[in-house]
């Protein structure tokens, strides 16, 4: 199952419109899990370090978090790295049409040759380490970039049957991932290692989260790879998914979860 090219084709679909990519973002925050659970230590974030001046958005993707951390603090300014040259392009025509660009910029880059030293206070890197096969070194140049104080923030699937992975002979749902999930003891000692201290770690996408990602993202992705004219039943297919996909969020997000296929890791650079 190929997870970039329905991305690919969504990204450029909603770039042709400001609204249209508003609206996308807004979806994104109902309906993805994961960003239920970055939110909240976006938050816990803001409140701890008030001074905070300029945020790194390790990955920035559609621009999303970006967008969202730009509208949280009206002092930060934030910069979104991503490796393809036409999502930054479509992050940035959008970030000028809403005004967004005098704290909101995005550049291409590969972050395994990416190094600002001490120049950031938060890190955010949202489902891009299970990508990178070189992810100690990624670690290291992004303790590097921080400011003592500064935080780093990682969602990334776990190895308990993250990446829709569940025994040793599966193959991952998303098969652009280099590997299919974090042990929470392996990216603790990676972490370590790179010179992180005060390392949190917490499982995300329990039982509820699990059941909601199939029917909010898994079933429709299937459907989109089969043919992308499926789209147009998507609406009436989420006004029957959302309901029961919004309280298994809440529930997944309020909940202690003994495992989980996700992991949201908060690590310090003292």
């Amino acid at each position: 199952m190929r997870y970039d090219p329905v991305k690919s084709r969504i990204g450029r679909l909603v770039s042709r419109s400001v609204w249209l990519r508003k609206i996308f973002y807004a979806l994104l925050d109902i309906l993805l899990l994961r960003t239920w659970h970055v939110r909240k230590a976006l938050r816990n974030f803001n409140k701890a370090k008030p001074g905070a001046e300029n945020i790194l958005d390790a990955g920035s993707g559609f621009g999303q978090y970006a967008y969202r951390m730009w509208k949280l603090n009206s002092k930060w300014k934030i910069t979104g790295l991503d490796i393809k040259q036409e999502q930054v392009g479509h992050c940035n025509y959008f970030a000028a049409k809403t005004g967004a660009g005098d704290r909101l910029s995005f550049q291409v880059a590969d972050l395994t040759g990416f190094s600002e030293k001490e120049k950031y206070d938060l890190v955010l890197s949202v489902d891009v380490m299970e990508h990178i096969e070189d992810d100690t070194g990624v670690f290291a140049r992004l303790f590097n970039s921080l400011r003592g104080g500064g935080w780093l923030i990682i969602s990334t699937p776990s190895d308990r049957g993250g990446s829709d992975v569940h025994h040793e002979d599966e193959d991952s749902f998303i098969d652009e991932h280099v590997r299919d999930g974090y042990g929470m003891q392996e990216i603790k000692e990676k972490l370590l290692s790179a010179g992180f201290t005060d390392i949190k770690c917490k499982y995300t996408y329990g039982r509820p989260g699990k059941i909601s990602w199939k029917i909010s993202m898994k079933y429709p992705i299937i459907m989109l790879n089969f043919s992308m004219t499926l789209a147009v039943i998507l609406p009436f297919y989420y006004i029957l998914a959302m309901p029961p996909a919004l309280v298994l969020n809440y529930l997944d997000l309020h909940m202690e979860h003994r495992e989980g296929t996700g992991l949201l890791v908060v690590a310090k650079k003292t």
